[in-house]
């Protein structure tokens, strides 16, 4: 898959997922009956463009509601993505993902965060998922049952961007109403947008929860990557190109890995492979001694 063109993949689905122009130019929402379908990707329902439901919105929707106790058909989904691809959708598929590596592409001076730093700050997006998404939603709900989609309402950058700030920008009224919480809201996404020149992905890395759930995939989803020990010379090149801070050659499917097939190109014994494999094979590098000689 590496020798696929990896931006132009996420330039077709990120349009694809959005494919409503006469959103954009009405300042309406689609409405059809694809909107009861997932896309995999974080991409927001109130998106102008938004042809799918996001996975995570559609999660807090269920999760919140006293209409139904639990979802089959949305913990299904989900888990029938992660287990076939992992994070591979993040590296390939996420419209925000891609909207982050080209903004990381803007020519400034890029920071890699301390090994314990990133260590301590990866784990925030897991506590955003079982807080925001699963935990308030549950917990925190009116006199009638029903609850806000918390993580959306008070923290999702791109429900902001794709959602909120174009509807604002094309409806009036919309923006004769506006206050604290879209203020809050915009804080939020120009701090991601800034990072996100300097720091590689940062709110894939520390926050977004569907990340945090197909991270969990990555190590028994049938797409893996695969480090070959009798190549393998431990010599870091992996390690050093991977913009995600994963120690390739020994956690080849770590839960950060995004599969975006640099340590592929960059190995210079090509001992690192990637596809699919239905066996369940554990893919970790056991350090071959002979290698170094």
């Amino acid at each position: 898959m590496v020798s696929i063109n990896r931006h132009l993949v996420q330039l077709i689905t990120g349009i694809a997922a959005n494919g409503y122009f006469t959103g954009f130019a009405g300042g309406t929402i689609f409405k059809g009956k694809s909107k009861q379908l997932c896309v995999p990707g974080l991409n927001c329902y109130s998106c102008p463009g938004a042809v799918g439901t996001c996975p995570i919105g559609a999660l807090q929707a269920v999760i919140g509601s006293v209409r139904f106790s639990f979802s089959f058909y949305i913990v299904g989904i989900i888990s029938l993505f992660g287990v076939i691809f992992g994070r591979l959708i993040c590296g390939w598929v996420c419209p925000f993902g891609f909207i982050q590596e080209l903004l990381y592409k803007v020519p400034l001076t890029k920071i890699k965060l301390n090994k314990k730093i990133h260590h301590a700050l990866k784990y925030l997006k897991y506590a955003v998922l079982l807080i925001f998404v699963i935990l308030l939603p549950l917990l925190l709900v009116d006199e009638v049952g029903m609850s806000p989609p918390y993580f959306c309402e008070f923290i999702c950058p791109v429900g902001t961007l794709e959602g909120g700030v174009p509807l604002v920008l094309m409806n009036e009224s919309l923006r004769g109403v506006v206050g604290l919480l879209f203020a809050w809201k915009m804080s939020i996404l120009i701090l991601v947008i800034v990072l996100s020149m300097t720091v590689f992905r940062p709110f894939c890395k520390y926050l977004c929860p569907l990340g945090a759930i197909y991270g969990l995939f990555n190590y028994v989803s049938f797409y893996r990557f695969t480090v070959d020990s009798n190549k393998c010379t431990s010599c870091d090149a992996c390690t050093r190109v991977c913009k995600m801070n994963v120690k390739v050659y020994e956690q080849p499917n770590c839960s950060e890995c995004i599969r975006c097939g640099d340590c592929i190109k960059v190995c210079p014994a090509g001992a690192i492979t990637a596809g699919y494999d239905l066996t369940g094979t554990d893919t970790r590098k056991s350090v071959n001694p002979a290698a170094h000689w």
